[in-house]
């Protein structure tokens, strides 16, 4: 399926805490923007073979910008780099329209939303959303410290403000984040979100795990990981395109594939988006990215080729 992509401008720009850029995304002749829920994100196209995916932070109410919040992390592969350099006020970006992998549950008795550093960008949408739902939630807005964290002026007049916690590393201890008085126990029809950097959220989902939610109640999005190319070569068939190729260790599957004329369309090559999800027809996969869920991944009829693996000796790809 290809992807539609609207032709939008920066209309306003704004810089953050420390290293966090705030841009207002529109279409140039003012017509309203495609429809979002809370938890959606967008592709952000900034060169050639450079696609990134950001949160949407904005009310979802407002159809006349998409809102995003970018940190420049100079260890990153080129995307937040790319984002605080290329797009300036006035700036022309194709952007894909919204896709919403992180939804709020319908039906929830509470939402406890716990946004890590720029984590917390899919939350405020989230806040905007169950505000004008009229449904009972509290958002704990997680920071290193005060002047290096964004958003913080939006929050405090937002309309939902009371409904906001904020935690930093190097304020007193009466301030950081509770976890285990926050999750409290599991009342029916709670849910808990969560994101930001992996160990951060591997600790509130484990912490949740503890207090007893069952995992349909703990939704989470990734938007950085490791990815892990160690261990044995295997082979893969791709049925459809009637060739074969050996992944050796240390190489990824989609990069094997390049090498017999296979391409495989890509965007964060982490195993967090999707893009790159293939049908198994036959074996193992060695399931890798944070994409899937347990029980998807537990089928083995569906694989991420940027960084899962095979547990079999060869697997057989519908590609």
């Amino acid at each position: 399926m290809t992807e539609q992509v609207l032709n939008l401008v920066v209309r306003k720009r704004q810089e953050q805490g420390e290293g966090v850029v705030i841009l207002d995304l529109a279409d140039p002749t003012g017509s309203d923007l495609p429809a979002f829920e809370a938890g959606a994100h967008v592709d952000i196209h900034l060169k050639p073979g450079l696609v990134r995916q950001y949160s949407l932070c904005g009310d979802p109410a407002n159809a006349a910008v998409y809102r995003l919040g970018v940190l420049r992390d100079p260890a990153s592969r080129g995307g937040s780099v790319a984002v605080h350099d290329l797009l300036t006020e006035g700036s022309s970006v194709s952007v894909g329209t919204p896709r919403n992998l992180f939804p709020l549950a319908a039906g929830a008795s509470r939402s406890i939303l716990i946004g890590g550093g720029i984590g917390v960008t899919p939350m405020i949408a989230m806040a905007h959303q169950l505000t004008a739902q009229d449904s009972p939630f509290e958002l704990h807005y997680c920071g290193r410290s005060r002047q290096r964290t964004a958003f913080l002026d939006e929050l405090a007049s937002a309309g939902f403000a009371a409904s906001v916690r904020t935690h930093f590393d190097d304020e007193g201890d009466a301030q950081k984040l509770d976890l285990p008085a926050v999750l409290g126990q599991p009342g029916a029809g709670v849910h808990v979100y969560v994101c930001g950097p992996s160990g951060f959220m591997d600790w509130v989902i484990e912490g949740a795990r503890q207090a007893g939610y069952d995992e349909a109640h703990i939704h989470r999005e990734y938007f950085q990981v490791e990815v892990d190319a160690s261990g044995a070569g295997f082979e893969v068939v791709a049925q459809r395109s009637g060739k074969t190729v050996q992944v050796a260790e240390g190489q990824t599957i989609i990069d094997a594939l390049a090498t017999v004329g296979i391409k495989v369309e890509i965007s964060c090559e982490q195993g967090v988006c999707g893009t790159c999800l293939c049908d198994v027809l036959d074996g193992e996969p060695d399931h890798r990215d944070v994409y899937l869920t347990d029980d998807e991944k537990a089928a083995n009829d569906q694989i991420l080729v940027c960084c899962s693996r095979a547990k079999s000796k060869k697997l057989v790809l519908d590609i």
